[in-house]
């Protein structure tokens, strides 16, 4: 890597603060450091993070950096097409979050309680946060500019929350005069071959039935560069007052809603490779039915959505509890493990995971396995789901079980989506350490992943590793490291 520095002085441009340079980098290297400021890349001005990573692409840059005393460095670096500068900013966008100008009759944040962290209440409905963070966008507040700057880096994929295809409907669902007329950007976005993957959140009454027809067959005509849509019931809350009267699918209606998206999949298949329209998993279980089989989620393209994630937590369950029983020495393990926990989680996952305890008693009988469903009384009981438990829902519930004489053990298990990202945090600020106080037991967040939910059940005295021998996976005994 070649590199070249000068250093002078020039009148302020625009700007973003470097908050972290990582070890071993460029930026290191280049005695780049945190309070430094970017300027520009190649003369160019940094709008937001993308002009950044598109600039960052060549393999001769210019990086023009201003120090804390005001001095000015403009660094020539030479290097490899995809190594990065490795600095994080102070903005990870470089630039301030859009707002929504939508007042969508589902939108879950207007269905909040009052009282909470004012970071909750914020509605995004950044294009930006597509492409990092795999956010759905709705499209309304973004102008032709954005879309072909898009198309010039070649962004992809992008998501994008539909709804539907009918654009006078579109405008009242969202409540945005504009919202029908951003359906045009689809077809830029297909002729310009950006992969997108589409949601439609189904509303009772409204967007359903014939609608949703429509739209799957009309979304069906972006593929195979629409590479999928998701069709997800709207989660209702206990505060809608003053909102647009919603009202829950009946187990009778989600298995039409299936049948329908089950009907046109054999289709797209046969001419794209794709299934492409797909139920997310509340459908299935509202329906008490029983979820596709792996194949048919495409590699499981919307799992972050809700799409395949019981299947492919059943697959890898299975997988993991088989091969546990295949290891030579389950019959010693099997005799030697004793222990009681518990499971907490929301309806929605309640026969799952039950069924996964079942199997593991069987498996070792000296454990005992509590699973609870959680009642969610914080967001009103319609709201199933694990992740929008609270800790105070935790508390109370676990705390009648024991007064009931329950043993509950001394483990608590939980997804690890009840907390916030990266904290020790639930949705409602009650912290672990409070809730573990409260119970007197240890808590354990799992990921949902199959083999580490045995791995906790079993306190992790057996745990998979590789073996680079055969290149397969086995069990060990010992905690993981």
């Amino acid at each position: 890597m070649f590199i070249r520095r000068n250093i002078f002085v020039r009148k302020k441009e625009q700007e973003h603060l470097i908050q972290t340079v990582y070890p071993g980098s460029i930026a290191e290297e280049l005695e780049i450091e945190p309070g430094d400021v970017l300027l520009k890349i190649n003369g160019q001005k940094i709008e937001d993070v993308f002009d950044y990573r598109y600039l960052m692409k060549d393999e001769y840059v210019e990086v023009l950096i201003r120090k804390p005393s005001g001095e000015e460095w403009l660094l020539e670096i030479d290097k490899e097409y995809d190594d990065e500068l490795g600095v994080e900013f102070e903005n990870g966008l470089m630039s301030e979050y859009r707002s929504c100008s939508n007042k969508c009759m589902f939108c879950f944040i207007d269905q909040m309680p009052p009282g909470m962290r004012e970071t909750l209440y914020f509605k995004d409905d950044d294009s930006r946060l597509s492409f990092l963070q795999g956010n759905y966008i709705t499209m309304t507040n973004m102008k032709q500019a954005d879309i072909d700057r898009i198309i010039h880096m070649q962004l992809a994929p992008i998501n994008i929350s539909v709804q539907t295809t009918n654009p006078e409907l579109r405008c009242k669902m969202l409540h945005n005069r504009f919202a029908g007329e951003k359906l045009k950007f689809l077809q830029d976005l297909y002729e310009a071959h950006i992969e997108m993957n589409g949601q439609i959140v189904l509303c009772k009454g409204v967007n359903d039935k014939d609608e949703l027809k429509r739209s799957i067959e009309d979304l069906s005509s972006y593929l195979p560069f629409m590479r999928s849509v998701s069709v997800v019931p709207a989660g209702l809350t206990k505060y809608r007052e003053g909102l647009y009267p919603l009202e829950l699918f009946s187990k009778e209606e989600a298995g039409e809603v299936i049948d329908m998206i089950e009907s046109y999949q054999p289709k797209f298949y046969e001419e794209y490779g794709l299934h492409f329209i797909q139920a997310s998993d509340e459908w299935y279980i509202l329906a008490e039915r029983d979820f596709p089989e792996e194949e048919r989620y495409d590699g499981y393209i919307q799992l972050e959505n809700g799409v395949g994630m019981m299947r492919l937590l059943k697959t890898e369950f299975h997988d993991a509890l088989e091969a546990l029983k295949q290891n030579d020495n389950y019959e010693t393990w099997k005799n030697e493990t004793c222990r009681t926990l518990t499971i907490a989680t929301g309806k929605l996952a309640y026969s799952t995971l039950a069924g996964f305890a079942e199997e593991i008693m069987k498996a070792f009988p000296y454990i005992k396995i509590n699973v609870f469903a959680i009642r969610n009384d914080f967001f009103g009981e319609t709201v199933t789901v694990s992740g929008l438990i609270t800790g105070q829902d935790l508390k109370v519930q676990l705390l009648e079980k024991k007064a009931s004489g329950t043993d509950l053990g001394d483990t608590l298990l939980i997804t690890c989506n009840m907390l916030r990202s990266g904290e020790q945090v639930f949705l409602d600020d009650m912290t672990v350490q409070e809730l573990e106080d409260a119970l007197d037991m240890t808590l354990v967040a799992v990921e949902n992943q199959g083999q580490e939910l045995i791995e906790a059940m079993l306190n992790h005295h057996y745990t998979m590793q590789r073996d680079n021998d055969t290149d397969s996976f086995v069990y060990v005994k010992g905690y993981n490291s």
